[in-house]
């Protein structure tokens, strides 16, 4: 029976231990150019992943990652032998990025896309004051924060968790909208969004409370307003040992272990 897939393009982080692995990887079977490959076997940590997910978007090429970095949320447990026979096991996770337009206060509108989540934060010591519409309806017409965040449920485990989010389940059709370090209203903790829905976010007294818009590792700063919604044009595919899926990651997330 023929294989899902024959000709593998292998990329690493600049890590001492991704690079060795690179190398006896290479050894080990053949490596294509990435335009030539039908997978990408990513070996580093989750920062590598997303890395990946952004060079190849728009590819539908399927990235299996195996971890040399910390966490390795994203990855798989890195193994040299078999490689092919994982990959035929393998399960398929498909997320959708956020598309961000953040316009900056000299009106020129700047174009990004994140997997994980779009975050904004202050730039001074003074905190933001952000006027927050969903689908052009305004919701909080004066949060006082450090920032504000939208994650997707791929990324509601990242930062979105560290600032008290609510995890998702990949298959679930939400968006987190979670404040960061709230001052007024001081009881909003976030909101659970549809997919669909139409985020807006305008920065108040931006000239002397200046804030940044920021989608995955991609800054602009001083800002004006934001929209940010999630981009169902683009297929992210992420391939993850059977019992090791990123649905499974995110439900043991929960659960806490």
């Amino acid at each position: 029976m023929a294989r899902r897939f024959n000709h593998i393009a292998f990329v690493a982080s600049d890590a001492p231990d991704a690079q060795s692995a690179l190398k006896i990887l290479q050894g080990l079977y053949a490596n294509v150019r990435p335009e030539e490959a039908d997978v990408i076997v990513a070996l580093g940590g989750d920062g590598l992943m997303l890395q990946s997910l952004h060079r190849f978007m728009g590819t539908s090429k399927p990235i299996y990652g195996m971890n040399k970095g910390t966490v390795g949320f994203l990855m798989n447990d890195y193994r040299e032998e078999d490689l092919f026979e994982r990959l035929e096991d393998a399960e398929r996770s498909v997320v959708h990025p956020l598309l961000m337009v953040a316009w900056d206060m000299h009106g020129v509108a700047h174009t990004a896309r994140a997997i994980n989540e779009v975050a904004m934060f202050r730039q001074t010591y003074q905190a933001g004051k952000l006027r927050i519409s969903v689908d052009s309806h305004v919701r909080i017409a004066e949060l006082i924060a450090d920032g504000i965040l939208v994650a997707t449920p791929a990324g509601s485990t990242a930062y979105n968790l560290s600032v008290g989010g609510t995890i998702l389940p990949l298959n679930a059709p939400l968006l987190a909208l979670t404040p960061i370090s709230a001052f007024r209203p001081r009881r909003w903790r976030g909101a659970l969004l549809p997919d669909h829905a139409k985020i807006q976010i305008e920065v108040l007294e931006a000239e002397n409370r200046p804030v940044s818009a920021v989608a995955d590792h991609t800054e602009f700063r001083n800002v004006s307003h934001v929209h940010v919604s999630m981009d169902r044009s683009v297929d992210l595919v992420m391939l993850h040992d059977p019992g090791h899926s990123l649905d499974e990651r995110i439900l043991r997330e929960q659960f806490g272990y």
